[in-house]
């Protein structure tokens, strides 16, 4: 008896006209995918181009395309790439299964216990000059101070080194270039003119860290990721120094752009929720277990409302079958948390603030496509567990001592590599 597979639909199509309707008004790409998903659900497509795009939501097909079948739905190029160069969030094929696994060890376990007292210090030092800006009344901008606390942070991580002034002053030009990177020409010799003046000057401070590193050793707070980019090159012909300049800048554009923006946001959003503030503090004595889950919790619920990375670009190396939906090889895809995470069909009162969600049994989506702030799946990014100690050490540090009194907040969020809050965010502290 010969028996047929049920055969494959297409992707649903938004709609031309609505598309035609979005371009005329100017919307941002992230209106877009929500008229597309919410006409279509959670696997849909829109035409910008000859082809068309399907955009990724449903958390089964979030975790076929980025978990289950990897090897069908591959990263073909990164946004970032004129910044990081072949570091391992842009490598692909084996380049990339090289470079991922002599960081991966560095990042779980006992490689993550060699920058426990890095975290610990840049947190002290950011709270010491917090209780500066309390007892002076001094102006301080909220965003700038986030960033500053995350870069000293990994600068630690990579050198050994706390984070100088000459050092902070010239890393200014990745957050410049990161933010300008939607903006720039799509001819990559225009583009590259256009943020050359910054780039020179990223590429003087990765020289100069590798120097050091190479000539001078272990920093005084010991090695760090730097000198394990330097061991490898010892015995692997192909981290040669602009190798281990990529990965030094990708390490330092992911463990730190990422960081300050979701604690950037998680200010604000405690400014608008103060009761969040206050229950996570109740929860239990300082350094109890308790304390600890209830301020992860808030970190947790604001990387579900602004997600590290908002989409995860995918194109299809072959034909297959997504959730009984035809896709051709060749397709692009884009898997899109920030709509997952606010899907009513997932989230109870998906807008809202709500770090509950995240310490009650019960409350959330178990699948785990539902909620994936630093993507799933083998590409998932590797920083995710420093990511959540630093943030929760300085939020043990700073939320018991200071509350940020703001004297205006961002109106809106910009839409680039990261979701980030349009604008500056003034304040002066309270306690």
């Amino acid at each position: 008896m010969v028996t047929h597979s049920p055969a494959r639909r297409r992707v649903p199509e938004l709609d031309p006209a609505l598309v035609g309707q979005w371009q005329a008004g100017g919307g941002e790409l992230v209106d877009l995918f929500a008229q597309a998903h919410e006409r279509l659900g959670g696997i849909a497509s829109f035409r910008l181009g000859p082809r068309p795009t399907v955009l990724i939501t449903d958390p089964r097909a979030v975790q076929h395309v980025l978990a289950l079948r990897p090897d069908r739905y591959v990263k073909r190029s990164h946004r970032a790439r004129l910044l990081i160069g072949d570091g391992v969030l842009a490598a692909t094929g084996e380049a990339w299964q090289r470079q991922r696994r002599l960081l991966q060890s560095q990042f779980t376990g006992r490689g993550m216990r060699r920058y426990e007292q890095r975290i610990a210090q840049a947190a002290r030092t950011t709270a010491a000059r917090w209780a500066g800006y309390a007892r002076t009344g001094q102006h301080l901008d909220v965003g700038d101070e986030m960033r500053r606390f995350a870069l000293d942070t990994i600068w630690r991580s990579l050198t050994g080194h706390p984070l100088d002034p000459g050092t902070e002053r010239e890393l200014a030009a990745v957050p410049a270039v990161v933010a300008a990177l939607p903006s720039l020409p799509a001819d990559g010799a225009a583009a590259q003119e256009a943020v050359a003046a910054e780039l020179a000057r990223i590429d003087a401070v990765a020289s100069q860290a590798i120097a050091a590193a190479r000539d001078l050793g272990a920093g005084p707070e010991g090695p760090g990721l730097l000198h394990v980019l330097l061991e490898a090159a010892g015995t692997r012909p192909e981290y040669t120094d602009r190798l281990i300049r990529d990965e030094l800048v990708t390490l330092l554009v992911a463990g730190h752009e990422t960081t300050a923006t979701t604690l950037t946001w998680l200010y604000l959003l405690l400014d608008r929720n103060p009761e969040a503030r206050e229950q996570a503090l109740a929860a239990g004595p300082e350094g109890s277990p308790e304390r600890r889950q209830a301020v992860q919790a808030l970190v947790h619920e604001t990387l579900r409302l602004y997600p590290s990375a908002w989409i995860l670009p995918r194109c299809a190396a072959e034909d297959d079958d997504l959730a009984g939906y035809e896709v051709e090889a060749g397709t692009d895809l884009l898997v899109c948390p920030y709509l997952t995470h606010r899907d009513p069909q997932l989230w109870e009162d998906p807008e809202r603030f709500d770090p509950g969600r995240f310490v009650t049994p019960g409350r959330r989506p178990t699948h785990p496509g539902s909620y994936l702030p630093f993507g799933i799946g083998p590409r998932a990014c590797l920083g995710l567990q420093f990511a959540l100690r630093e943030s929760t050490v300085l939020l043990e540090h700073l939320l018991p001592a200071h509350t940020p009194r703001f004297h205006s907040t961002p109106t809106k969020a910009v839409y680039s590599i990261t979701v980030r809050p349009d604008g500056p965010t003034p304040a002066v502290l309270d306690g």
